[in-house]
């Protein structure tokens, strides 16, 4: 299963205004390092504020870290935070509706011992797992 959400639609998640038509803009983009605004947008989409929402935007890059950073995140921050632009942007699109997408990210699931998928999605490994999971439902494949 390697379906996979436009390299536009994750760059809208995370907030980004350049037009990004190709997974190669996409990765130069990565690598170049995301605004720090792509991280704050991007836990914006499950958690639009409170506690949640900083929460997770530690988890995601250590608070320390963050608010070293003035603009720009370093390359590695950057791949965290495009890891998990896509796995909301692959969520929205399979639900095709943002309030049942949030919903799905942030309720435990059984196929992933009974952890919630924005939690998973944190590792490579576990955005990976998010995401054949968002396309076995996508396909109506049995989950």
């Amino acid at each position: 299963m390697t379906a996979m959400v436009s390299p536009a639609r994750i760059a809208e998640v995370m907030g980004l205004r350049r037009k990004i038509r190709s997974l190669g803009e996409l990765a130069t983009v990565v690598r170049e390092g995301l605004p720090k605004s792509a991280l704050k947008a991007s836990v914006a989409r499950v958690f639009p504020e409170g506690r949640e929402q900083t929460d997770m935007l530690y988890r995601v890059i250590p608070e320390a870290t963050y608010k070293r950073r003035r603009d720009q995140l370093k390359a590695e921050e950057s791949e965290r935070t495009e890891r998990l632009a896509r796995v909301i942007a692959t969520a929205e699109y399979v639900w095709d509706d943002d309030a049942e997408a949030r919903r799905f990210l942030t309720t435990a699931h059984s196929q992933l011992e009974g952890q919630r998928p924005i939690d998973v999605a944190l590792t490579e490994l576990g955005a990976r797992r998010v995401e054949e999971l968002l396309w076995k439902l996508f396909y109506g494949i049995a989950a």
